[in-house]
């Protein structure tokens, strides 16, 4: 995607700016013909990089330098400054570097350049596994294969995937995608060539059925049988369905694939009424969506505010307000006993119309694999620092791991994109030799409409929240402190300073 800013913005770089031109900021916009461009001061040192992340096109003069890093505003994909290298998901294309002259104190850049690496990638053991295999075919999984090419395997590398789609951009099919506004090619996170090219052996509606820990053999359920050396895990989660009698029917939807957001825009296509049972993120995102597809739409929550357990109230209330504002309507504290084929039944007694039903109530992990091959399990597949499970070689990742969570000092399972796609790059490092533990702050994003949400850390509970700026105006910070510090805050209207608070919450030591 390209970014919403114009090419051309800035000066000309190709005739030069001076150190004044900074102002007191330590970057600066320009262009190069008609390609965006940002100088970045490091030191005594200036560096030129593309001013558009590779993810989705945010203004990286909007971002945070750390070092010789530079950190996207909108979803904190991380680059080099030195080789444009994508070091952090949920970008994976480095940016364009250009060579940068100084010519009589004016700073001038004219060409393009392929830079030498920073540093040698994490050498890949002496003994490097002859067979790499990856269960799930989402986040974790997808990164996992990238890294390990990038990062110069050569072996053999196998990617088991029960979806009927290659790894796709899940955040879009409850979001743009799902309202109509982002056309499917966008939604893929690599074309089928990359596949090809990288000697990725990509499996599609492939089911595993079982592991064996002894033999080093993965089972499935077309009687393949595929040996491993090392071997990820990331098995990811599945929709929780509720017992509700008239759940099977066929205009009743959990969206977890990108085969659930094209079924539900089909048959959005022909109701006038939606019912959503529950108030979660992919609940109310995928409300917004169908508002702006034109249909009636009606949250059902057992919740007194939407997202108040991750949130808190005032953050609840304002999300409930402004989806009211767009014309949704909300049933807190009820449930749906019934589903009709054209109306659900709820514990009060009130019935709505429902030409198409989307229920939301949250995952579990799929941990059965795990569990059934002796791998130790709680509450998700447990995981050392370096993502390795209880049985060596075996690592797990993403949305069914339960990993130490620094800045809480906890086990921890967290069901962020982000978080699953760099869990995936760590654990493919450490099947190589890296030995790196997995330090990374958990963060996420939720767009509601025409506002958007940062939340950076993670807070189970807390004993006081604080609201620096106006909620009203859509321009605030939310901190969420226990035992006096802050262990997590939501932004809105604020990109940069969640930036800023998630490089200090990184800080902390492992």
């Amino acid at each position: 995607m390209a970014s919403y800013l114009s090419a051309n913005t800035g000066p000309d770089l190709t005739k030069g700016v001076s150190l004044q031109d900074f102002g007191d900021q330590p970057l600066l916009r320009g262009h190069v013909k008609d390609e965006p461009v940002i100088l970045v001061r490091v030191g005594d040192e200036i560096m030129a990089v593309g001013a558009s992340c590779t993810h989705y096109g945010a203004p990286l003069e909007e971002g945070l330098v750390a070092g010789e890093t530079i950190r996207c505003p909108w979803h904190h994909a991380c680059f080099s400054l030195r080789d444009g290298e994508a070091l952090g998901a949920p970008a994976f294309d480095s940016l364009p570097c250009w060579q940068v002259e100084c010519d009589g104190g004016r700073i001038i850049v004219r060409n393009k350049i392929t830079p030498e690496p920073l540093s040698s990638p994490p050498a890949v053991t002496p003994d490097p596994p002859a067979n790499i295999v990856i269960i799930g075919g989402g986040a974790a999984g997808f990164s996992c294969a990238e890294m390990l090419r990038r990062r110069g395997y050569q072996g053999q590398t196998t990617q088991l995937s029960d979806d009927a789609d290659a790894p796709c951009d899940r955040p879009n099919l409850s979001k743009d995608y799902l309202a109509g506004n982002a056309p499917e090619e966008w939604i893929p996170l690599k074309p089928g060539s990359f596949y090809t090219k990288n000697h990725i052996d990509l499996h599609l509606r492939t089911k595993v059925t079982s592991i064996d820990t002894v033999a080093r053999t993965v089972l499935t359920s077309d009687g393949q049988v595929f040996p491993f050396d090392r071997l990820l895990l990331a098995t990811g989660a599945e929709p929780v369905r509720p017992p509700i009698p008239g759940a099977g029917q066929n205009h009743v939807f959990t969206l977890r694939t990108l085969a659930d957001s094209r079924a539900i825009i089909q048959q959005a296509k022909h109701a006038k009424s939606a019912v959503v049972l529950g108030s979660g993120f992919i609940g109310l995102e995928a409300a917004a969506a169908l508002r702006a597809r034109g249909l009636d739409v009606h949250v059902i929550s057992l919740d007194q505010e939407p997202l108040e357990k991750i949130l808190g109230t005032k953050l609840g209330v304002f999300i409930r307000n402004l989806h009211q504002q767009h014309g949704v309507q909300f049933h807190m504290g009820t449930s749906i006993t019934r589903i009709d084929a054209s109306k659900v039944v709820l514990n009060n007694g009130n019935e709505l119309a429902a030409g198409l039903v989307i229920l939301g109530v949250g995952v579990r992990p799929r941990v059965s694999l795990a569990e059934a091959a002796g791998i130790t399990v709680d509450n998700g597949i447990l995981v050392n620092e370096y993502l390795e499970t209880s049985v060596p070689g075996i690592f797990a990742a993403g949305d069914a791991a339960r990993w130490h969570d620094p800045g809480s000092g906890q086990k921890q399972r967290i069901e962020h994109w982000v978080l699953a796609e760099r869990h995936g790059q760590v654990a493919a490092e450490n099947m190589l030799g890296a030995r790196t533990a997995f330090c990374d702050v958990p963060f996420f994003w939720s767009a509601h409409y025409d506002i958007s949400i940062r939340y950076v850390g993670h807070a189970r509970s807390w004993d006081k929240l604080e609201i620096e700026g106006d909620l009203d105006m859509h321009d605030c910070l939310i901190r969420y402190q226990k035992e006096g510090r802050t262990i997590a805050v939501a932004a809105i209207g604020r990109d940069k300073q969640a930036l800023e608070y998630r490089a200090l919450m990184a800080q902390q030591p492992c």
